[in-house]
């Protein structure tokens, strides 16, 4: 069972004690065990830690405040910090479950030096609450390496990451715990330690993982960083002089920047399938939305007034400093003729822009058409799709009637049938008998001989049937009347499998 609020394990004696000066544990559960998933700087110099049971901690610090721990919460703000630190690099990502990585290549000078950019980054984190550190090297792992274990704000020269990685201690080359541990315990505690033993021999004791990530944080290995979004090819972006924070503002910044993206567009004849707004705001957040379109697009009024409707959600704060937009998907755009000497051709209306407005609206999932696909069972012969993909051919034209309503999954019903291949003459639904007057059938349908994994269990024979006050139903029996063999393969007369009967559909 997942906790959600507090856990009401503090000491009754310091319960009147203002919570933000106890010491703060996030607990999770581990089977039985509630073990302390993250302690704050005041339970961490009390002597608690990470993995701790949480019973022997209240027992040595009963007035630490407890909550559980949320790491899906967790993740989904790491993963809004690094979407944030794209003001700083386009090519930004998490690194869970404390971290954010950026390459700040071709970057720092818009920030007047790479000691700038750190400043300005880390003062950002820090108004936000966020105990931060930082560190800019020239490979990952030494960052990583020094924004955890070296000085708060570390810049590592070109040719200086050997030294200043050797007096920190091995876990910052990123290891696990039995790693770290075999290396304590042979007295190898420094990354420096490692530098003058042979290679091999690291390999045949530790693995290569070790000696990988001695190469990567050194720059003799390569490693590379995955960005949290690729980059889109068009996006576009507005800085304002002064912070804006009226609808009126948003919507004019929105539709400049909106007619300078198409215009980019135009050029390439492609057209818009996903828009993405960014506003970022005076308090260094970055609330945005997603707008998306059933056809490739260009109108430039139709898709201002999509972005717009989902743009009124958006909280500008105390201001909105800088506002982007990307094109997140595009296709080329389909040219049709709309008329001929004058007469339109008959094509129906363009129901693109209504389709559009109800999947942004309602979201895009919860607008399709049904398809007929290839498929011998009803359940599996129709498929939903997005509304104006391009239909294809209708390959069941040639069916038996089917009824306008399927039940989804079909209904057990209690038959009355002559076998082997009779209708019934009466069958019970819902608690109700019903007396068959009229009846056509059977119709033997199998599944797909890929997917048929007992032919004779999963035959099924469909009747149209009419009961006495003119109703109309589709059954049908799933599987075969046969007789049963006893041992050598001889037939036992008196022994039958019965088949099952169901409603899978009515008609109008």
């Amino acid at each position: 069972m997942q906790e959600t609020g507090p856990l009401q394990e503090t000491g009754a004696a310091n319960a009147a004690e203002p919570a933000e000066t106890r010491p703060l544990l996030l607990v999770r559960r581990d089977g039985n065990l509630r073990l302390i998933h993250a302690a704050d700087a005041r339970a961490l110099a009390r002597g608690l830690a990470p993995g701790q049971r949480l019973a022997d901690a209240l027992a040595c610090v009963p007035e630490a405040l407890v909550e559980a721990a949320d790491p899906a919460g967790d993740l989904a703000a790491l993963h809004q910090l690094a979407h944030w630190a794209t003001r700083f690099s386009p090519h930004a990502a998490a690194d869970a479950p404390d971290g954010i990585l950026a390459d700040i290549t071709g970057c720092a000078h818009l920030w007047g030096g790479e000691a700038n950019l750190l400043r300005d980054a880390l003062a950002r984190l820090r108004r936000q609450g966020f105990a931060a550190r930082g560190a800019i090297a020239g490979t990952i792992g030494a960052a990583w390496a020094c924004a955890r274990f070296g000085g708060e704000e570390s810049i590592l020269p070109p040719g200086s990451v050997a030294a200043a990685l050797e007096a920190l201690p091995v876990r910052a080359l990123r290891l696990d715990d039995a790693t770290a541990a075999a290396l304590d315990r042979l007295g190898l505690r420094r990354i420096g330690a490692l530098y003058p033993l042979p290679r091999a021999d690291i390999v045949q004791r530790f693995g290569p993982a070790l000696l990988t990530r001695l190469d990567q944080a050194l720059g003799q290995a390569a490693e590379t960083l995955s960005p949290l979004l690729p980059q889109p090819d068009h996006r576009v972006s507005l800085v304002f002089a002064e912070p804006i924070a009226t609808p009126e503002q948003v919507a004019l910044a929105a539709g400049n920047l909106l007619k300078r993206l198409l215009a980019d567009l135009v050029t390439r004849d492609l057209g818009l399938r996903r828009l993405g707004l960014v506003l970022h705001r005076l308090d260094d957040t970055a609330p945005g939305c997603i707008i998306g379109t059933a056809q490739p697009s260009q109108d430039e009024k139709h898709l201002l007034k999509l972005l717009l409707e989902k743009a009124e959600a958006l909280d500008p704060g105390p201001g909105i400093e800088r506002m982007s937009l990307a094109a997140l998907a595009t296709q080329p755009m389909a040219r049709r003729q709309a008329e001929m000497m004058g007469r339109a051709l008959g094509e129906m209306a363009d129901i693109a822009p209504l389709i559009d407005r109800l999947g942004n609206r309602f979201g895009a999932q919860a607008i399709a058409r049904p398809e007929a696909i290839a498929g011998h069972l009803p359940e599996r012969a129709v498929a939903f799709v997005p509304p104006l993909q391009k239909r294809a051919a209708d390959w069941q034209a040639d069916l038996p009637p089917r009824p306008i309503r399927l039940l989804s999954p079909p209904e057990p019903i209690d038959a009355m049938a002559p076998v082997p291949d009779d209708p019934p003459l009466s069958f019970r639904w819902r608690h109700v008998l019903h007396r068959v007057a009229r009846a056509e059938g059977p119709e033997r349908l199998r599944p797909e001989w890929w997917q048929a994994a007992d032919d004779a269990a999963e035959t099924r024979d469909y009747y149209r049937v009419e009961i006495e006050d003119g109703r109309r139903f589709w059954l049908y029996r799933s599987g075969l009347y046969q007789a049963g063999r006893g041992q050598a393969g001889r037939v036992q007369p008196g022994r039958q499998t019965p088949p099952r009967w169901f409603l899978h559909g009515i008609f109008a």
